[in-house]
């Protein structure tokens, strides 16, 4: 982390450059199988569109929900941003934020519980951390890591000791969950992920530490 912190000019432009490479990379996905679409029968190619449309709609009723106030999410204020070269001892499980490594966790999808103190920082940067129980079902835990297919800024991992099957946190919130289905979670990660009151949003979340599954 540089010695200087960015102004708000330079966090909101470096954020609209992530979005907009976000925005790029779902457009690519969107021409790819529209084009894939085309070469198959009429039928198909209604299906596919169909199935498109519906995605839209989706993520509008997501991006609405997010506007609001999630029921269940916990608010934690002053965090501290220090770089340590220890362990920390977080008062939340999973830690939403505070003292952390001066390296990032890579972002992206983990077999293996992963260092808080790495992970930490990348929610500094912006990421929003998915975590569950070792014994969570196969299923959900694929149900999570879908989460992350498409969002260069999400982590998932498993951790021992949660207090809920299902864990999300950002810097500063957290929400606790009895299942990967639950409809909040797409919602916390629409509405935190990238939030623009971090000092270093956007920053990288890769070239960091760790390598995603």
């Amino acid at each position: 982390m540089p010695d200087r912190k960015p102004s708000a000019a330079e966090r909101q432009a470096r954020l609209a450059a992530v979005r907009a490479e976000q925005r790029r990379s779902e457009r690519r996905r969107t021409i790819v199988i529209g084009s894939v679409a085309g070469v198959l029968v009429l039928a198909l190619v209604g299906i596919a569109g169909f199935v498109l449309v519906g995605a839209a709609r989706d993520r509008a009723a997501v991006q609405a929900q997010a506007d609001a106030d999630i029921e269940g999410v916990e608010q934690f204020d002053g965090l501290t941003f220090n770089h340590v070269t220890t362990t920390v001892d977080y008062p939340q499980t999973p830690p939403v934020g505070g003292d952390h490594a001066a390296a990032w966790l890579n972002c992206g999808v983990y077999t293996e519980p992963v260092p808080n103190e790495n992970a930490v920082h990348s929610l500094e940067h912006g990421a929003v951390w998915i975590t569950y129980d070792p014994s969570l079902p196969a299923d959900q835990v694929a149900t999570l890591e879908a989460l992350a297919a498409n969002q260069s800024y999400v982590l998932v991992s498993p951790y021992e000791g949660l207090g809920s099957p299902v864990a999300v946190s950002a810097w500063g919130y957290q929400l606790q969950l009895d299942s990967a289905d639950d409809e909040r979670l797409p919602v916390f990660v629409q509405k935190y992920l990238l939030n623009p009151e971090l000092a270093e949003v956007g920053a990288p979340c890769s070239n960091g530490v760790g390598v995603p599954a």
